[in-house]
């Protein structure tokens, strides 16, 4: 009978300890601080005694630098106090993007569909010699771009697009009369 009530007050005293260290049925709310900028989220995050870290940074177009995109454990999410939340912010730097091998090896339909669903801007072809509507060139700000370039993305390319001489008339060739 005493082993059993000496092994009833261990597991108690050990269930005890146990809710006591993992301060059970205590909880702090996240707060949400997508969209704030990054100082104000930090103050709000440790004023409620937790900790933040910046993880990871991302780039969009029209949110401030600076800002909040993610937050890890969500807004209003329980956890325990002295637990870390984990931020992704937007960066200031617009990403740079490798010109594809569209430069004398694609049509002016490719090119141009290629170039639109990587994010890029096309303004009017520019015409030079050469078959129509082969690509000859891509410029961005007036200067000509190899395969490999970075640019902006979003950045405003034009493609150097054949205009499509005519070829003369060779003397060997004959026509054929139309019957």
């Amino acid at each position: 009978i005493a082993m059993i009530i000496v092994l009833i007050a261990a597991l108690w005293g050990t269930l005890h300890w146990l809710d006591t260290y993992t301060r059970h049925g205590q909880s702090i709310t996240v707060p949400n601080v997508k969209g704030l900028p990054l100082l104000q989220a930090e103050n709000e995050i440790s004023q409620r005694q937790l900790n933040a870290i910046v993880i990871d940074s991302n780039y969009v177009k029209g949110m401030p630098a600076g800002a909040i995109l993610e937050q890890t454990p969500e807004g209003n999410s329980k956890v325990k106090q002295g637990r870390t939340i984990y931020l992704t912010v937007n960066t200031s730097d617009i990403p740079k993007i490798a010109i594809p091998d569209l430069i004398d090896n694609s049509s002016f339909r490719q090119a141009e569909a290629r170039l639109r669903a990587m994010g890029f801007k096309l303004t009017e072809p520019e015409e030079v010699d050469g078959e129509k509507s082969w690509v000859y060139g891509i410029k961005y700000n007036g200067k000509n771009l190899v395969t490999g370039d970075k640019v902006p993305r979003e950045a405003m390319l034009t493609l150097c697009v054949g205009k499509g001489d005519k070829v003369e008339n060779d003397s060997t060739q004959t026509e054929l009369p139309l019957e």
